[in-house]
């Protein structure tokens, strides 16, 4: 119980910095539209005038962009890009830290497991992952009380639900990758990369449009676009990341528990 609430303490600026930066986003997005709504039709005219490459790339979806969660889902997809960050961030330092800062021979020296360190660590790495996103929805909730139009609360719930759900993955595979690596250097350099990566991946697979693109990168499980228009989510993706967090967690765990971790 100590490693969780020293990992707690130890990340607690990075909580209060993410949740400040994603929410901000995410209220400045909603005052925008409260912003343009007067001249709404003229930005939806403006927007069908993009070529239809760039309107599939930016995975607009034109027929709802008048509404605030058509809007919202939008620039929401910008939101759970840095959302994606902060969780791949998080999930290779949360174990190579130990290494890169050469604490390693101090925690392996107490009297605790492998095991119950690495699940101490993800433990506290997922409640800083469940804080910011309970803060990021309150804030985010307590700024559409300033729009005065009619919108969807379930879409909208649906959509902020999504971010959760992707920085999950991002962060087993930041995991996979603190227990695979012998030494990580920089660790805000693999994280952008990796998720930069995926996102280019994303956006050249909404242009191309093929399905077997979609299961590539975690950020097509979530079609914000079908998530406006049906109101529901596309199971099949989401079973794909769900079975992928698994196969990852226990894959770390594996690792982590046989690694010969090198010492100072």
């Amino acid at each position: 119980m100590n490693i969780f609430i020293h990992e707690l303490k130890a990340y607690r600026k990075s909580i209060i910095i993410w949740t400040a930066s994603l929410a901000a986003l995410s209220v400045l997005y909603i005052f925008l539209y409260n912003a343009i709504l007067p001249d709404i039709d003229a930005f939806k005219i403006v927007m069908n005038s993009m070529p239809p490459v760039v309107i599939k790339m930016l995975s607009i979806y034109v027929d709802s962009i008048s509404t605030l969660d058509g809007f919202y889902s939008f620039a929401f997809l910008y939101i759970i890009l840095f959302g994606a960050i902060q969780a791949m961030n998080l999930g290779v330092s949360i174990v190579s830290k130990e290494v890169r800062d050469k604490t390693a021979d101090f925690l392996l020296t107490k009297p605790v497991s492998r095991r119950s360190i690495m699940t101490y660590k993800l433990l506290a790495a997922l409640s800083c992952l469940i804080i910011t996103n309970v803060l990021f929805l309150a804030l985010t909730l307590l700024a559409t009380l300033t729009v005065t139009v009619a919108f969807s609360m379930r879409i909208l719930l649906l959509l902020c639900a999504t971010m959760p759900f992707i920085q999950l993955i991002f962060f087993a595979l930041g995991v996979v990758v603190s227990v695979a690596a012998k030494r990580i250097k920089s660790v805000i350099s693999i994280s952008l990369s990796t998720v930069f990566g995926f996102f280019i991946i994303s956006m050249l697979g909404s242009v191309i449009g093929d399905e077997a693109v979609r299961y590539i990168t975690p950020f097509q499980y979530f079609n914000l676009p079908y998530i406006v228009k049906n109101g529901a989510y596309e199971t099949r993706y989401m079973i794909v990341g769900i079975v992928f967090v698994v196969v990852a967690i226990v894959a770390s765990y594996v690792i982590y528990i046989k690694k010969d971790v090198h010492s100072v």
